[in-house]
């Protein structure tokens, strides 16, 4: 079980309100104001779901990433290349690693500078996940 929420911060309700983040029990949640209500819904629920819509958008582009992640590294081996590739063709694991592990303070605060973020509505459904640069592929087709 995570120990926060992995994207405090970072998620909003439909109205735009950021979503505070607190315990209850030992179970992070992200807490959104339902007309007074205070709806607690954990975080894992939501973490999971845009964990899962990031990986979507990878798959079948591993190749790709891994090719500019190598050369933005300085390290435009092959080898390096094919190690970066099979960990994106196994990013379910990295994204077990990163809830446990969380993401630092400074990488959510650079990804809220960047307009990332994550729409829910009061019953924790994430409705979408806004990420400035991203494709809108086959969007208004």
């Amino acid at each position: 079980m995570p120990r926060q929420p992995l994207f405090g911060g970072l998620v909003v309700d439909e109205s735009g309100r950021v979503a505070d983040t607190t315990l209850v029990g030992d179970e992070p949640c992200y807490v959104v104001d339902d007309a007074g209500f205070k709806r607690h819904i954990p975080s894992e629920q939501i973490d999971r779901a845009v964990l899962r819509q990031l990986g979507d958008l990878m798959k079948g582009s591993e190749g790709f990433i891994s090719e500019q992640t190598a050369k933005m590294l300085g390290q435009d081996d092959i080898f390096s290349k094919a190690m970066i590739e099979q960990q994106l063709k196994n990013i379910d694991k990295q994204f077990d690693a990163l809830m446990q592990a969380g993401i630092p303070e400074d990488a959510r605060a650079y990804l809220g500078m960047m307009g990332f973020k994550v729409v829910i509505n009061v019953h924790g459904e994430v409705l979408r996940v806004e990420q400035p640069g991203a494709s809108d592929e086959g969007e208004g087709e």
